[in-house]
């Protein structure tokens, strides 16, 4: 059976147009009917959105005879790692403000299956009621996670100058004080969420404002979440992005792996650094999920996302991003984010999201992405795929020169357009 409205990460949309209070209240008793009951843990983002959605998720819990445990703001890693019989994140994770959704983790902190996800479409006309449901509340739950990140992640930060920007999402009350606690020096941006700006010119998705902060300050790096704080990425003291290849880089080199997962979105330099030291490259479709499924057949721990999802799960259940920066700030040992990042050769990217009518990529487009992939051979190359959140098709384009990338996603964008536009 073919999923309807689970996506790439959970449920997600507009609010009051795809995500409607009855699907959500649905959903809550969908997943409460699926695993049997018991206590639900709930966290939520900063968007208005999510009170009302929260509401509506722990009510269609206690129809279905459920206990509801609701946290309140909690960055996903948290619900992850706090998760009872399920956890559950109202979220539309890097989104805009008017997006929100839902994401799932099983008892074990790990997210569901597509076949899982599948049952729980499959319970979500199922109207009948059973007693005994109720609702509870906690106020401890940032403090544990906190607790449990400093000290699994943690290292000396003393001297360091870092600006933290939190997407005016889930960490804007919490990551900084990880930083300070560990001894950094801590300038914080983005830590003002009011319901309407959350990933608004801010965090992982925009790091122009970090950019600003880091070149106009005295600092050593600066890290951006995203709205629920599962991705990190990072700008070095002159303001120069490092993505999520670079962070899994640096990371594998320090951590001494021998193995990590990536999705095919993953920068050829990335390849070529592991293939000459050695490490086994793992490669999967797009989302972090998919990472997490191969991390945990091949026994790895390390893996990850250019766009900022980061995965150690040496102590950890899923992919954190206060976790992550922790660990790259550790990793520096010394040296700036620059040299440590410089390890890594980049072939230039040139990428492109196209809105369009339809997301179903034609046998046609797919064989001439396949033929121009052939024809280079192994020095470049390029990605189309539909979005799995928005109704996108994502191209990307690689090669040893800006002008050759450029000239790959112009020839396949306008072929998109013609297309599916």
């Amino acid at each position: 059976m073919a999923r309807r409205y689970f996506g790439t990460d959970g449920v997600r949309g507009v609010v009051g147009e795809d995500l409607t209070v009855d699907l959500v209240e649905r959903l809550g008793a969908a997943a409460t009917r699926w695993s049997r009951g018991g206590r639900i843990f709930v966290g939520r983002d900063t968007r208005a959105s999510g009170i009302e959605l929260e509401e509506a998720f722990a009510r269609g819990v206690v129809s279905a005879g459920g206990n509801a445990v609701l946290a309140g703001v909690l960055p996903t890693p948290a619900v992850a790692l706090l998760a009872l019989d399920l956890g559950t994140v109202i979220t539309a994770s890097h989104n805009p403000p008017e997006y929100n959704g839902v994401k799932f983790f099983d008892r074990d902190g790990q997210k569901l299956s597509d076949s899982s996800e599948e049952e729980i479409e499959a319970l979500l006309d199922d109207a009948s009621t059973l007693p005994g449901g109720e609702i509870d509340r906690v106020g401890v739950a940032t403090d544990s996670y906190l607790e449990h990140v400093v000290e699994r992640f943690g290292s000396d930060l003393s001297g360091l100058r870092i600006a933290v920007d939190c997407a005016n999402g889930a960490y804007s009350h919490s990551a900084p004080k990880a930083f300070l606690e560990l001894g950094a020096s801590v300038t914080t941006i983005g830590d003002q969420p009011d319901g309407t700006n959350i990933n608004v010119g801010c965090g992982a998705t925009d790091l122009s404002l970090l950019q600003e902060t880091v070149r106009n300050g005295r600092y050593d790096l600066g890290v951006a979440f995203d709205g629920d704080g599962d991705r990190v990425l990072a700008v070095d003291a002159d303001g120069e992005p490092v993505d999520g290849d670079q962070i899994v880089a640096i990371l594998a080199l320090d951590r001494e792996v021998d193995l990590v997962a990536v999705t095919k979105m993953a920068n050829l330099g990335f390849h070529r650094l592991m293939e000459e030291r050695g490490i086994r490259v793992v490669t999967t479709d797009v989302g972090d999920r998919y990472v997490l499924e191969a991390l945990r057949r091949e026994g790895g721990t390390l893996g990850g996302e250019q766009s900022g999802h980061v995965i150690y799960l040496d102590g950890h259940v899923t992919g954190d991003g206060l976790a992550a920066a922790l660990l790259l700030c550790g990793a520096l040992r010394g040296r700036t984010l620059a040299e440590a990042a410089s390890v890594m050769p980049r072939y230039p990217q040139v990428r492109e999201n196209i809105a369009v009518t339809s997301k179903e990529l034609s046998e046609g487009l797919l064989a001439e992405v396949e033929r121009q992939n052939a024809a280079l051979e192994g020095t470049g190359r390029i990605l189309v795929r539909p979005s799995g959140t928005e109704p996108l098709v994502r191209i990307l384009a690689e090669a040893e020169t800006v002008a050759e990338a450029e000239k790959l996603c112009a020839s396949i964008s306008a072929l998109v357009r013609r297309e599916l536009g």
